[in-house]
């Protein structure tokens, strides 16, 4: 009779976690580049209680989590007309640095704006990595500024455009215009291994296996990036319902099955008195 009670428990346990999992998702529904995660239930071990012509006879004991992971799908692409932002529509990540600590992470979060200094930074002030001369041989901060302008011109910087292949044209003063810099995305063979750790950042790259140096968007299977846009969320708040529903009722099932444990166990008792 406690094995009912214990799996009633392990399930309690179980379903609180996927609660917590789809509160989540349901609570990022708008949230730039969130992917929702997905919860998988395993059986827990059996107790073998004898054998029988048709086999091993054995009693489960209950559920536990087997994973716990996010869904890399598509989110849906929303225009903003802000020329800065930027979503992936494919495969790839988007490469932040923390210019204080140095520490590199990725992102979906394409909502980025340059500073005064022209850096294009995301909302929390992480410099977004490329290419920073138009020749392509230098990977660090971008920067709009008229540093990287043919024949060394020093007229001020007045608008930058951004490519589907991440290209940043600049246009300065006097109506010189050349490209300035180019995002670069990271790819992946296992994203899933990726770990957020808020503001819609990840770390554990090398635990997810880059598939290459940050390349440009369009090559080696990336996404292409589409200017004054932002990728939404992938939470599918439709289905996100249907499971919460679901599991509010298997919650309340093994709420039941405790309940009824706990009443057997109790007659047993009063018997024995």
């Amino acid at each position: 009779m406690l094995l009912s009670v214990d799996s009633g428990v392990s399930a309690l346990d179980e379903f609180q976690q996927e609660m917590n999992v789809i509160g989540n998702n349901i609570a990022n529904v708008n949230t730039v580049g969130f992917k929702s995660a997905n919860v998988e239930f395993a059986n827990a071990l059996s107790q073998t209680i004898g054998t029988n012509a048709a086999g091993t006879e054995q009693v489960g004991e209950g559920v536990v989590t087997s994973s716990i992971t996010n869904q890399f799908t598509q989110g849906s692409i929303t225009n903003t007309g802000v020329q800065s932002n930027l979503a992936i529509n494919g495969n790839g990540f988007f490469v932040v640095k923390d210019p204080t600590s140095g520490q590199t992470y990725v992102t979906r979060d394409g909502n980025f704006t340059l500073d005064s200094n022209g850096y294009l930074l995301t909302a929390t002030g992480m410099r977004v990595q490329g290419y920073t001369n138009s020749a392509g041989t230098a990977i660090g901060d971008i920067q709009v500024t008229n540093a990287n302008s043919p024949g060394g011109d020093t007229s001020a910087v007045v608008s930058s455009s951004f490519s589907s292949n991440g290209k940043i044209t600049v246009t300065l003063a006097d109506g010189t215009e050349y490209v300035g810099g180019q995002v670069l995305l990271q790819n992946f063979t296992a994203p899933t291994q990726l770990a957020s750790v808020g503001n819609n950042l990840y770390t554990g790259m090398a635990g997810a296996g880059p598939l290459t140096a940050p390349v440009a968007p369009g090559s080696n299977q990336l996404g292409s990036l589409q200017t004054g846009a932002l990728e939404m969320s992938n939470v599918d708040l439709a289905s996100q319902l249907t499971a919460l529903i679901v599991t509010q009722r298997g919650y309340e099932a093994n709420t039941k099955v405790i309940s009824t444990g706990d009443q057997i166990l109790q007659d047993l008792v009063n018997l024995v008195h």
